[in-house]
């Protein structure tokens, strides 16, 4: 039997919890399983890397960027396969490279594009506990690169499918996946369970227990995932293809207030600009979501569309070198906003949902400045002031009214 766990940032953060984590990993082994664990950098040393970047060269290049972030993962499994050795047990650290972990070229966003995992099974032959480092990989010159923020999840995601592990246990500070951010939302409940597809929806819309893209990936490949605490014995959230609640639930209710809006204005009224636009989209690998346009006298139109905050540099940058292709007067981004999202996968054929929302704002007078629905989720755009006591209020109208599962 095989397992793969990960582990956060937050719980090796210390030489306590990494002690911790040491003892957990080690349970595994005592009960038979061969045990893959993947971490990510200690604490706040990848933001910490970030601004010693900046400090040193504010124009620094991404490859540089990419080899010094690297160092954060490498220094959190070498000292775990150090607390390990400490409980007397054998164990051995490998970076992507050892790992064999290649990606795309892209640095701070790369792809994953095969992983030689020999090494990785020969140490298990040899009856050691293999410590993974996360979020990295090395492309075709031999470079490393990160593969974006909250990738070493994708990483464990990947060696889990890639080595036909059993179980892929994802350890973090809260114990499993709630009905909504406990952090904020002071009633949300502790789901049993949650199919991939809420999750992948939840995990696009702000909710943090787990990468949108290592979601996509288990999907992709069936790896059975389990959201659990590291620092509580808990059982912790299922995360499968399907799940036995029936009726109509909430999944759950996220808040993002990691977006601005873009607005470009006085762009040709002709076919084909969307497809420019999204063209400029996609070489930036930039999603983007409430997408709007209106019609103006002088024949042009104007459009805005939200993205993520830590993207609209690469957008304002791809748009300025686009200028005259587009034809467009000027591009201009703004914050102040949150996106308030429901995921419900009885959504699509139960209006009362998306209603009980609407109806949820309206009662306390907050404002929708715009809608954006899907068979699984309905999301509105607020103002950012509004967005925590929003959450409370919409998840209680759901809770009250039986629509989460308890």
């Amino acid at each position: 039997m095989l397992i793969v766990q990960k582990y956060g940032g937050s719980s090796v953060a210390t030489p306590e919890r990494m002690a911790n984590v040491a003892r957990r990993v080690v349970s595994a082994r005592l009960l038979g399983y061969k045990v893959v664990v993947v971490v990510s950098a200690r604490g706040d040393t990848t933001d910490e890397l970030i601004e010693l970047a900046k400090t040193t060269n504010p124009n620094h290049s991404k490859r540089e960027l990419d080899a010094l972030l690297a160092t954060g993962e490498q220094q959190s499994c070498a000292l775990l396969a150090m607390a390990i050795q400490a409980l007397g047990h054998h164990a051995v650290s490998l970076d992507a490279w050892l790992a064999g972990i290649s990606t795309t070229s892209t640095h701070s966003n790369a792809r994953i594009k095969s992983i030689n995992a020999e090494r990785i099974k020969l140490e298990l032959d040899n009856n050691n506990i293999v410590v993974v480092a996360g979020f990295q990989g090395f492309n075709r010159r031999g470079d490393f690169t990160t593969l974006g923020r909250g990738a070493s999840d994708l990483t464990a995601v990947a060696l889990a499918a890639v080595l036909h592990a059993d179980t892929c246990e994802i350890y973090t500070d809260v114990e499993g996946v709630y009905s909504a951010d406990p952090r904020i939302v002071k009633n949300a409940v502790k789901l049993p369970e949650i199919s991939y597809l809420e999750m992948l929806e939840l995990a696009s819309l702000g909710a943090n227990v787990l990468a949108k893209r290592s979601v996509g990936l288990a999907k992709k490949y069936g790896i059975k995932l389990v959201v659990k605490s590291s620092m509580k014995d808990s059982q912790g959230t299922i995360v499968k293809e399907e799940t036995k609640v029936e009726g109509i639930y909430i999944s759950g209710v996220a808040v993002d207030k990691n977006i601005v809006r873009v607005n470009i204005s006085s762009i040709k009224d002709e076919p084909g600009v969307w497809f420019k636009v999204f063209s400029i989209m996609d070489k930036g690998n930039i999603s983007i979501d409430f997408i709007q346009q209106a019609k103006q006298d002088d024949g042009t139109k104007d459009i805005s569309f939200t993205v993520a905050k830590d993207e609209v540099d690469g957008v304002m940058e791809a748009f300025n070198g686009s200028t005259h292709r587009l034809g467009f007067e000027s591009i201009s981004y703004h914050g102040g906003i949150a996106k308030l999202s429901v995921v419900s996968t009885g959504m699509a054929t139960n209006p009362a949902v998306p209603s009980m929302m609407f109806e949820a704002l309206f009662d306390a007078g907050i404002n929708i400045d715009s809608i954006s629905t899907s068979e699984i989720r309905a999301s509105v755009l607020i103002d950012i002031d509004e967005a925590d006591g929003a959450a409370n209020l919409v998840h209680e109208k759901f809770r009250s009214g039986k629509y989460i599962k308890e």
